[in-house]
């Protein structure tokens, strides 16, 4: 049954967490090789059965602490029995320059005739050129059998990315990888056409500059960390900016420059907050993260596109960060005691934890010594398998969305 919207928002990465968006890996997965999974953005082909039976203990850890789970596929096939969101989804599912007019067509048409359950399934697990009905066209005889005419999802596991809820308004994001940008097209769908989420706006959108969820974290209410490098680029960190000042969510944005490589695409892959001013962070960057403070002027309305902003700096990120939170100091667990231990396990998500409240955290269990110096700094760390899950390059938070947390 489709429930209508209650009382959702986030303020801060602490708060008890009470609903979250997840996504089970499904079918998608099975359709990484070792020819592809690198263009999808995966390290290596995982093990989807086990991979799964991950998630779930996952999924299955947040209920036992009382958190309502969604799930995406639940919620995208729930909308398409609405005409308007199946014709907005399959139109962007055919979008694509490889395809031509006639292959499209042909796409659209299979498309259409799947019922919602079906549809979901082929919009996230992708649809190959021997599984399209009725195909034709030059690009359709051209293609590899193996080839897809609407490509997989796998990444559609990371929900954090596509979209982060600020206040009480969610940002889609426009994600920056040509792998991932249906991914933004689903989420944005989902919010916009489930009753669930009636009447929330949103504050961000797909055809805006690149900013990815796994670079916003709220660090305290009104003060907002947005790292800059691989995935999100500065514009899109002042675009957001803007629409947060002029919407009162945000008093305060950091912008903090990451390193433009793999094991650092995100913010959440060196940094993620465990308790109201406590931090686990990746010690080789420690010292050397910097952020600018970007304010705007009191009473900045919906023209702030044309604002001129405050920036200064930079400083040290922990500095920054501890001013513009009210706070004499944001106190810093390291990854690991060693570098070759801290360097691995920032490999292995070590950073990527979610908080289920302060001072609690789902963090991968294969993380020994950083968990450790969690549980050593009062953090209580809920520990869960991630073998074939961090596959992906991500760990607990980066699989998570927040939709509802309890204000600090």
């Amino acid at each position: 049954m489709i429930e209508t919207a209650g009382t959702m928002g986030a303020t801060s990465e602490v708060g008890r967490l009470r609903t979250v968006m997840l996504h089970r890996p499904g079918p998608e997965l099975r359709r990484l090789t070792p020819r592809n999974n690198d263009q999808l953005l995966f390290d290596g082909v995982p093990w989807v059965a086990r991979a799964q039976d991950e998630h779930d203990a996952f999924a299955q850890a947040l209920r036992d602490r009382g958190v309502e789970v969604l799930h995406v596929d639940a919620l995208l096939t729930e909308i398409l029995s609405f005409p308007a969101a199946r014709a907005e989804l399959i139109g962007a599912a055919v979008d694509d320059p490889r395809l031509g007019a006639t292959l499209q067509r042909a796409a659209t048409s299979h498309l259409a005739w799947l019922s919602p359950e079906d549809l979901a399934a082929t919009l996230i697990a992708g649809l190959a050129h021997d599984e399209l009905r009725g195909g034709r066209g030059l690009a359709y005889e051209v293609m590899d059998r193996s080839d897809f005419v609407v490509p997989p999802l796998p990444n559609l596991l990371f929900t954090r990315d596509s979209s982060v809820w600020i206040g009480d308004e969610v940002a889609v994001t426009s994600l920056a990888m040509p792998a991932r940008h249906r991914e933004s097209t689903i989420t944005a769908a989902i919010y916009t056409h489930h009753p669930r989420f009636a009447g929330v706006e949103q504050l961000y959108g797909s055809s805006l500059e690149h900013l990815e969820g796994g670079d916003v974290l709220l660090l305290s209410p009104g003060v907002i960390a947005v790292g800059v490098g691989e995935r999100t680029t500065p514009g899109g960190a002042e675009r957001l900016a803007r629409r947060l000042f002029a919407r009162g969510l945000a008093t305060t944005v950091l912008v903090v420059p990451i390193a433009q490589q793999r094991a650092t695409m995100h913010l959440d892959t060196i940094a993620t907050m465990v308790d109201v001013d406590a931090m686990v962070m990746y010690p080789a960057v420690a010292d050397s993260l910097r952020a600018w403070t970007v304010t705007a002027p009191a009473g900045v309305g919906d023209d702030a596109d044309e604002v001129e902003l405050t920036v200064t700096g930079p400083q040290p990120f922990v500095v920054a960060a501890a001013t513009a939170m009210g706070i004499d100091r944001l106190r810093v667990i390291d990854t690991g005691l060693d570098p070759v231990t801290a360097e691995r396990e920032q490999w292995d998500d070590g950073n990527n934890t979610l908080a289920l409240a302060p001072r609690i955290a789902v963090a991968y269990e294969r993380n020994t010594v950083t968990n450790a110096a969690l549980e050593a700094a009062g953090i209580e760390v809920v520990a869960i398998a991630g073998s074939e899950l961090g596959s992906g390059r991500g760990g607990p938070r980066c699989m998570s969305c927040p939709v509802q947390r309890d204000p600090l």
